[in-house]
């Protein structure tokens, strides 16, 4: 008589954490790797910040969950001490969600929106994994860690860091420089939508393509200024498909959230990197370090910066750059983590 051959069932997982586009494009990598292979993860994020925006409507989830959660770090006094009995009162709402989908393994992002979610991991003794994208490990990760079955970070512990494969299939190797990518981000930063206004005249007489992403806020402003002086530029708030837009370039010019770091990475896309002054102990500047130290691209502090650097830097090869770019991410990265979670 033959044995029936019983077939593992699939661990139920959700997915925690947000707030902003980096810690969500980390989240939405995941959820199309278990979604390859058949899993629907839960999500659990925050009223607050950009999670509703990217995944209210997104049915790669089982079911989402929007909890009113928000930052504690930057609090002081009594209104750090809401702040926390807040959290704890919504780990235990979030306790009960990993109830009802016999949750046993929760990925974490990091970023407040993830605080609810992992405390409940802890509190139901269910498997809790974090990735923290940054050099510098951010407040909720730190506290964390020592509870987590695996925490992965690319800076410290050379795991690949999770990016959607097209970037690397759209990859190059650079050389001359013949077009440039401002990337302000889906917001805007004004600072590198400025630095691109001041270079766009003389970009335009060297010839040189200008892509920018100036973001809602400052559009009407590069707008105007493209048009009343007559220069060729391919601007634009957003674009969910920025990939085709980064593909097209031989330099960027851009803050250094990880994210955008690592996908510019995967493209082979050498970057001058313009710090956010104000992140979270000054993990840009520490990010953007990282691949400036092995010359795969440059970090300038937004006080350092000025047109005259980037047209220096308009005169340099970029094929070394471009180069070992391709040396440091490797492609699966996402596949990588849910192996090493036992998925």
């Amino acid at each position: 008589m033959h044995k029936l051959k019983t077939q593992k069932s699939k661990p139920k997982i959700a997915i925690t954490g947000g707030g902003t586009g980096g810690h969500l494009r980390i989240a939405k990598v995941i959820k199309d790797e278990l979604n390859k292979i058949g899993i629907k993860p839960v999500y659990i994020g925050s009223t607050t910040g950009q999670d509703k925006d990217w995944f209210e409507n997104d049915e790669g989830f089982e079911e989402k969950y929007f909890l009113n959660s928000s930052g504690v770090v930057n609090k002081k006094g009594i209104n750090k001490i809401k702040s926390l009995a807040h959290i704890i009162k919504l780990s235990f709402e979030a306790k009960r969600i990993l109830k009802k989908y016999n949750i046993n393994k929760v990925f974490s992002v990091g970023g407040f929106s993830a605080a609810p979610a992992s405390f409940a991991a802890i509190l139901s003794q269910k498997e809790l994994y974090i990735h923290e994208q940054n050099a510098n490990i951010g407040s909720l990760n730190r506290l964390l860690k020592p509870f987590s079955k695996k925490f992965f970070n690319t800076f410290l512990y050379n795991d690949p860091y999770p990016v959607d494969e097209i970037f690397f299939e759209t990859a190059r190797i650079r050389k001359e420089i013949k077009t440039i990518i401002f990337l302000g981000g889906s917001q805007g930063a004004s600072f590198i939508n400025d630095l691109a206004l001041n270079l766009a005249p003389t970009l335009q007489e060297k010839g040189i393509k200008i892509i920018h992403q100036c973001g809602k806020r400052d559009f009407e402003k590069v707008k105007n200024f493209y048009e009343k002086n007559k220069i060729e530029a391919d601007f634009f708030d957003f674009d969910k498909n920025l990939v085709s837009k980064i593909k097209k370039a031989d330099l960027a010019i851009s803050r250094a959230g990880a994210s955008t770091l690592f996908e510019l990475t995967a493209n082979y896309l050498p970057a001058v990197y313009i710090p956010y002054p104000y992140a979270a102990k000054d993990h840009q500047y520490y990010n953007a370090k990282f691949l400036a130290d092995k010359k795969a691209s440059f970090v300038y502090r937004q006080n350092e910066i000025t047109p005259q650097i980037i047209i220096d830097i308009l005169k340099l090869d970029m094929e070394e750059y471009s180069k070992n770019l391709a040396t440091i991410n490797s492609k699966n990265g996402a596949k990588y983590i849910i192996e090493k979670m036992g998925v």
